[in-house]
């Protein structure tokens, strides 16, 4: 006689929960974090380590199969995990780590989406120049129908005007998530500086930086792994796409702040006027390095309008939030500071938006 099972598997995290405070000795877990094939995707898995790593250097090379994500075939798999930045892990908490990897082939060569190798080289050639980012890190929250999450299911909320840096459950979704990762980031050491609720419901932001150098591609990456984390315990879908939602509704971006000392100290206003002019000469240049898809996500957001500029045309100004680079109202009247890049997709790879600064700005690299 069959017998009727009722279905009764399921997950909790409060049973979860009390494996987690289980004493795990000496022994460490690292969860080894990497870019996948799409150049968007993370990936990551964990590893025992014997003892708590002090150092970056201490962490063992690792592999992995590249044919499951996207960056080898079948018959030559191996992919190589080199270590290059650590970090607490704020999930499970004590010893653990989280370490960002930079992904190479069987023979050591460069995979294609580890733009940090190039990155990297051309921020030591600018080392002396001490060059100083802050990335605006926009996103959106989805529920698993991928609508935004906190919309009408059949319909949409009203028009965009009282939902950036709002308040209240008519005009917020989602803060949950965001103080939870925000405080998961401080935790893990990220250099997270801020966050607020964006023009569009469902939308947010957060802030990273100062970090100088590669750092800040290291830290953007690794907080982005944390908020796909976090939203994941919520039951909440991040997408960092540019465009999520056709219509009369904001885009999503990166904007990048960027200063070298020059700039920074007095009369540095001579060098972010410098600086325009030479971003102003590779303006397709930046445009390919700032989306994945070299320029065709960014395309359905810098159309002129909701807050852009249009991705055909390079234009600057000061507190202008529809020019591709602006410089702030409190730039202008110090005569110091920085500048905003506003071209920059919400889904870019910030390796690939910091190196095309440096070399433009301070290696001078004029080839378009």
């Amino acid at each position: 006689m069959a017998l009727a099972l009722t279905p009764s598997a399921a997950t909790n995290k409060s049973v979860l929960d009390r494996y987690m405070k289980l004493d795990q000795g000496d022994r460490v877990q690292a969860m080894y974090v990497w870019i996948d094939g799409s150049g968007e995707g993370l990936r990551g898995k964990t590893r025992t380590l014997e003892t708590e790593p002090k150092d970056i250097k201490e962490l063992p090379t690792w592999n992995f199969d590249g044919s499951s994500t996207g960056q080898a075939e079948g018959s030559n798999s191996d992919m190589y995990l080199k270590p290059v930045s650590m970090f607490r892990d704020p999930f499970r908490l004590g010893k653990n780590k989280l370490v960002l990897c930079e992904v190479y082939k069987y023979d050591w060569r460069s995979a294609e989406t580890n733009n940090r190798l190039k990155c990297n080289e051309a921020m030591q050639k600018s080392v002396d120049a001490h060059p100083w980012f802050g990335i605006e890190q926009e996103y959106t929250l989805l529920d698993h129908d991928g609508h935004p999450f906190g919309w009408p299911k059949q319909g949409f909320p009203g028009p965009q005007g009282p939902y950036y840096c709002g308040v209240g459950a008519n005009k917020v979704y989602g803060r949950d998530i965001v103080e939870a990762h925000y405080r998961a980031c401080l935790y893990a050491g990220v250099k997270i500086a801020g966050s607020n609720a964006e023009v569009m419901p469902a939308q947010w932001e957060f802030q990273v930086g100062p970090c100088e150098g590669i750092e800040m591609g290291d830290h953007l990456w690794m907080s982005r792994y944390i908020l796909h984390r976090v939203a994941e315990d919520f039951g909440v879908i991040v997408t960092f796409d540019p465009k999520p939602m056709v219509g009369d509704w904001n885009g999503a971006g990166a904007h990048t702040n960027f200063s070298t000392l020059g700039m920074r100290n007095a009369g540095g206003i001579k060098d972010i006027e410098d600086a325009i002019e030479r971003l102003s000469q590779r303006h397709p240049y930046h445009i390919a390095m700032y989306d994945p898809k070299q320029g065709a996500d960014n395309a359905r957001r810098l159309t002129g309008l909701h807050e852009t500029s249009s991705i055909h045309d390079f234009s600057a100004g000061v507190a202008n939030r529809g020019a591709s680079i602006r410089i702030p109202r409190h730039v202008g009247e110090e005569g110091c500071g920085y500048l905003e890049d506003r071209r920059p997709s919400s889904n870019c790879d910030p390796y690939l938006v910091t190196e095309a600064i440096v070399r433009t700005v301070i290696l001078e690299e004029t080839d378009k």
